[in-house]
């Protein structure tokens, strides 16, 4: 009979200490709120910030304005070599330059001047490349690979893009070079 008693005083005793530990949780969590909100610790109350960070409102608007050669210089004079080094390091993972052979993203090869989202076999495209371009125009292209986010908002590709212009220049020169 002692130890039925037993076993019940020490279930109590547990249950307790768990209220007990809960308790002092709920109210350390009031205090808290009475001591580190303004306000007496209501909720929904307007709250100031301690320090306000002030942007100047044009900061994002301004476009970026390349300086140097015209695009098509630059993409008349580009290595085609270096443009497969860039494309082994930035867009081999996803694509591939063997027309056909799908990846994550859509087969490369005879890009330039291919219809947008016209690579046979792949149907994941988003639709919002389709809706800024008809066609992969060089210009088009370096376009996209600048910042694919910016230019198709939407996207699925993940690519941050390539902000240097001759090396976006080398790969489309590479790009155009893989149809002969």
């Amino acid at each position: 009979m002692d130890r039925d008693m037993f076993d019940t005083m020490t279930q109590t005793k547990i249950i307790g200490a768990f209220c007990g530990a809960f308790l002092i949780f709920l109210l350390g969590g009031w205090a808290a709120e009475l001591i580190y909100h303004s306000g007496g610790g209501g909720h929904g109350g307007e709250h100031e910030n301690a320090y306000v960070i002030h942007l100047e409102e044009d900061a994002g608007a301004e476009e970026v304005v390349e300086e140097g050669p015209p695009f098509a210089e630059l993409l008349a004079s580009a290595d085609p070599a270096a443009g497969e080094n860039l494309f082994r390091r930035n867009c081999a993972a996803c694509h591939a330059v063997v027309a056909g052979d799908n990846g994550t993203g859509p087969y490369l090869h005879g890009v330039v001047d291919r219809a947008v989202g016209a690579a046979d076999g792949y149907g994941a495209y988003s639709g919002a490349l389709s809706e800024v371009a008809q066609v992969w125009t060089t210009d088009e292209l370096n376009a996209f690979i600048l910042n694919p986010g910016d230019y198709a908002p939407g996207t699925s590709m993940g690519y941050r893009g390539m902000s240097d212009a001759e090396d976006r220049a080398a790969l489309i020169a590479y790009l155009d070079a893989t149809d002969g």
